[in-house]
């Protein structure tokens, strides 16, 4: 006897077995197979590549951060309100906010208006009597002085970079200070002198000196435009500390040569020079102090 739908369930068991055995259907059965697994592979692919752009983004948010947090920006015995006004308007500019004003005179609304948007930048800025003050202060690691007066080689304190080398080296990682000096006379000798760098604008001889805002643009820019740039692995600025460490040992290696006082003065002026401008790494400064010891060490066994 047959019961209505055995027959139908049964043709449809045939009919499946049959859609298993045949050629073209186990082909396009391959075929799916495949598909699916190109498909896991891109997804797979693409799960890695948003991982690592996503890796980069935080990278690049980090770097954000320090260059906001990290430079300082000091404006010496300022003139007149109104420059300071200018100056944090700039700053606001490029991201940058922290402004020190070393004695500067009262803050008048001057300030304030020519700010614009950049005012919360000097409602916030912190007012120091002297530069020392400020270095022992912040615990600032790398200090970097304006100047339109370049030196020559018989001035080595004042032996310049331009902006685009500082925007290119400099490490945000540490704490920077960047120095502009007063509207008349700018920075000092010895003020120019405790930096670690000095940068100067190229400019028309017959009329060196730049109003302070429009100098800082220029090295804002190339400071801001740079900021991707600065956080590389194993590439860490060495600190204020290891590079006082590695300047201490050449001054024992050049105190014990036969040479007169002056020629000792100026070659630890310019090894100074040199390690500041050289931007070098924290490995880099450890594996040059090791070397300077081992000299000073055989020098002391002859």
């Amino acid at each position: 006897m047959i019961i209505i739908g055995d027959t139908a369930v049964g043709e449809e068991k045939v009919v499946e077995t049959a859609s298993l055995n045949s050629p073209k259907e186990k082909e396009e059965s391959d075929s799916e197979k495949k598909s699916t697994s190109t498909k896991k592979a891109k997804s797979t692919t693409q799960s890695r590549g948003t991982v690592r752009a996503k890796i980069i983004r935080q990278q690049e948010e980090k770097e954000v951060s320090l260059f906001k947090e990290n430079i300082y920006i000091v404006f010496v015995e300022c003139e007149t309100p109104g420059n300071i006004g200018f100056l944090a308007r700039t700053m606001a500019n490029f991201g940058l906010k922290n402004l020190i004003l070393i004695n500067p005179p009262t803050l008048t609304k001057e300030a304030y208006y020519q700010a614009t948007h950049g005012k919360y930048i000097v409602e916030n800025a912190k007012i120091f009597p002297t530069l020392d003050d400020f270095y022992q202060s912040q615990q600032i690691d790398f200090k970097v002085a304006s100047t339109g007066m370049a030196g020559g080689s018989y001035n080595l304190s004042r032996i310049p970079i331009r902006p685009e080398e500082l925007g290119r080296s400099m490490n945000v990682s540490n704490k920077i200070a960047i120095l502009f000096g007063r509207e008349g006379n700018g920075l000092t000798n010895k003020e120019v002198a405790d930096c670690d760098i000095c940068v100067s604008i190229p400019t028309d001889p017959t009329y060196p000196i730049m109003n302070i805002s429009h100098a800082a643009a220029i090295i804002f820019y190339e400071l801001f435009k740079n900021k991707h740039d600065f956080g590389v692995e194993g590439l860490d600025e060495s600190t204020k500390l290891e590079k006082k460490y590695l300047l201490n040992d050449m001054t024992d290696l050049i105190d014990s040569l036969d040479i007169p006082d002056h020629k000792k003065r100026n070659g630890i002026k310019t090894f100074n020079n040199i390690i500041s401008r050289a931007f070098i790494t924290s490995r880099e400064a450890h594996t040059f102090k090791g070397i300077l010891r081992r000299l000073k060490n055989k020098l002391g066994e002859q």
